[in-house]
């Protein structure tokens, strides 16, 4: 059975409903999966794939008071295991999502699946798709 850390920062409650449907698809997999925020993350070396959700803030950037911190600590580990983005946006097209995907790659993580983004509260669709890529990384 794969463990899975389904880790997200959520201003609104948008992007912890997406989590909550991705650790959700994860276990209707067969998965153990963890719902964390980024105050719960320490030593994830025990998890075989990570989910890592957060919203749009600001001009299109990852939220960088508690989720980018914990991001920069933990990418060292996340090279070599599933790896997989969510989150929620208000405005703009997706840009974050877009520069985060490209961080990703720089840093040497492989992504596992496509990227989920939902505009506001997340809908059927989306809500389908976050259980799509909790299923993808069981």
């Amino acid at each position: 059975m794969s463990k899975i850390a389904v880790i997200y920062w959520s201003g609104t409650g948008n992007t912890q409903a997406m989590a909550e449907a991705v650790a959700a698809g994860a276990k209707e997999a067969g998965a153990e999966a963890d719902l964390l925020t980024c105050a719960d993350v320490g030593d994830i070396s025990a998890y075989d794939a990570a989910a890592l959700g957060c919203p749009a803030m600001g001009a299109e950037e990852l939220e960088d008071s508690e989720f980018l911190p914990m991001l920069e600590s933990i990418e060292p580990a996340l090279a070599g295991k599933k790896v997989a983005l969510f989150g929620s946006y208000g405005w703009g097209d997706g840009e974050w999502m877009r520069s985060w995907e490209a961080r990703c790659a720089e840093k040497g993580i492989a992504l596992a699946a496509e990227s989920v983004m939902a505009n506001e509260a997340p809908d059927d669709a989306a809500t389908a798709s976050c259980k799509a890529l909790g299923k993808a990384l069981a």
